[in-house]
C-alpha cells in the first residue's frame, strides 16, 4: 500500500493512501468514460435545483424528479411556491421522505429569498447555509452544479467511495471533502462531484461493489474486491 502526505492550506499534514499520479489517473479515467457528468435532479433554473436538492435529503432522485415535474410546472419561483401555501405544496411532495418538515422549510427558504435576495438564489455560501434546510451539501451542490465552483458535495455515496477506494479518510464528510479538494487535480474539481455519485450509485455500490465492471478497479485500495 503507497502512502502520499500533503502540507493543507490550515498548516497541518493529512495522509493519503493514494499517490497523486495514482488519483490523477482515476479522474482521467472518469473523464474518459463520461466528459460531461451531470446531476440526475432534473432542473431548469437555480431555484429548481435548490428545492430539488433539499427535497433529496434521505429520498432517491428519482423519486424527487417525479414530485417536482408537476410541481415545477405550475410553481417554478419563490413567489409561485410562496402562493400555493404549505398545505399545497405538501401535496405535491407527499411522496417523497421527511415531506413536512421539507415543504416548512422549502416555504422559509422561498420567503428569505424573496425578502433578501430579490428572489435569486445566491451564489454565496454563507447565505446560501442561512436558507432553512439548507446544510453544507445542498449549498455545495448548488455552487458546483449552477454556478461551476469547484466544490464537492460529500453525501453518503461520495463519502463510502472515497472512503472504499482510498481516496479521503474522515470521520466526517467535512473532512473528506477537505481531503479531496487537497488531493484531486484542480482541473478535474469541477466535475469530480459527479464523477464520484454517479460511481457510487452505479459501480461503486454500498453492498456488492461490481468490482468486476469497474473502470479503476486496478488503482482502488480496497480489499474485499468482488469477483
Amino acid at each position: 500500500m503507497e502512502w502520499g502526505h500533503a502540507l493543507t492550506r490550515d498548516n497541518f499534514f493529512i495522509t493519503f493512501i493514494m499517490t497523486p499520479k495514482q488519483v490523477r489517473h482515476i479522474f482521467q479515467r472518469f473523464q474518459k468514460a463520461n466528459s460531461k457528468p451531470a446531476t440526475e435532479l432534473i432542473y431548469h433554473s437555480a431555484f429548481e435545483l435548490l428545492v430539488a436538492v433539499m427535497l433529496s435529503a434521505q429520498a432517491t432522485d428519482i423519486s424527487v424528479n417525479k414530485a417536482t415535474g408537476p410541481l415545477f410546472q405550475i410553481a417554478n419561483m419563490p413567489e409561485k411556491i410562496l402562493a400555493l401555501g404549505e398545505d399545497t405544496l405538501k401535496n405535491y411532495i407527499k411522496t417523497i421522505g421527511l415531506f413536512n418538515t421539507k415543504a416548512k422549510n422549502i416555504m422559509k427558504t422561498c420567503q428569505i429569498l424573496v425578502n433578501q435576495h430579490g428572489s435569486n438564489v445566491p451564489h454565496d455560501r454563507t447565505a446560501l447555509e442561512a436558507l432553512p434546510g439548507v446544510g453544507r451539501k445542498t449549498a455545495n451542490v448548488v455552487l458546483n452544479t449552477c454556478f461551476g465552483e469547484p466544490v464537492i458535495a460529500v453525501d453518503t455515496h461520495i463519502f463510502r467511495v472515497a472512503q472504499r477506494i482510498g481516496l479521503a479518510k474522515g470521520k466526517t464528510p467535512f473532512e473528506v471533502e477537505k481531503q479531496l479538494l487537497q488531493i484531486i487535480p484542480k482541473e478535474f474539481l469541477p466535475d469530480a462531484h459527479h464523477w464520484l455519485i454517479l460511481h457510487g450509485r452505479y459501480v461503486c455500490v454500498a453492498r456488492k461493489p461490481r468490482c468486476t465492471a469497474c473502470p479503476i478497479s486496478d488503482l482502488c485500495k480496497y480489499p474485499d474486491k468482488t469477483i
